[in-house]
């Protein structure tokens, strides 16, 4: 098969417009649609698909009309439902602008809800890793209502709760330690000036006898 051309030499183009619904507005999300459809083409083909100006686009050469007609066969077919393709992890971090700290706070604590996850093996190595993926509907109202936001505000006021409690606890602490060491001792020193007094000491002078 011949080597794909680039746009500025290919005789066959056609170009796919990617809505804002399937990107969300992310660059990321946009590359992460093109490496989608890439990996359902034949290998020989994948690197004729690009994306230029928020649009695939597929170049190929005039010699190569079948493979260029199956391949925009697939990307057609890949795009129809392209909007409800999950949105994954580097996406929904660009698409809300997050980090991940926050998406993990966020996803622990059911914020951030989870459609379910995803295993895939690193490139060139034999271990998989697992992750959670996001509902881009989902991603989207959290957009829309500015939720981050929201959750941004309820953080910090959990966490200057936290130190206010932290900081009392410590004061109680503190003034516990200082009343172990410094203890009062009025009883002590009422029963020694009890002790100090005589027997019958209480009637002697009820009766008056030194009057």
């Amino acid at each position: 098969m011949a080597k794909p051309k680039t746009t500025d030499d290919a005789e066959l183009i056609k170009e796919w417009p990617l809505s804002t619904a399937a990107t969300l507005g992310s660059s990321v999300r946009a590359k992460g649609i093109l490496l989608e459809i890439r990996a359902r083409l034949p290998l020989a083909v994948r690197k004729s698909l690009e994306i230029e100006a928020g649009a695939l686009t597929l170049a190929m050469a005039e010699t190569a009309k079948s493979a260029f007609r199956a391949a925009s066969s697939v990307v057609s077919n890949a795009l129809e439902d392209i909007e409800s393709l999950p949105v994954i992890p580097r996406e929904i971090q660009d698409i809300l602008t997050i980090s991940t700290t926050e998406r993990h706070r966020w996803l622990s604590d059911g914020r951030l809800p989870s459609a379910g996850t995803r295993t895939v093996k690193l490139r060139g190595r034999a271990r998989k890793i697992t992750f959670h993926v996001f509902d881009p509907r989902v991603v989207e109202d959290i957009l829309d209502r500015d939720l981050v936001t929201v959750w941004r505000e309820e953080d910090a006021e959990a966490t200057a709760e936290k130190r206010r409690r932290a900081a009392l606890k410590a004061k109680l602490t503190r003034s516990l330690k200082t009343k172990a060491k410094n203890p009062s001792k009025p009883d002590a020193d009422h029963d020694d000036a009890s002790r100090s007094k005589p027997l019958g000491w209480e009637e002697f002078c009820r009766d008056g006898l030194l009057r």
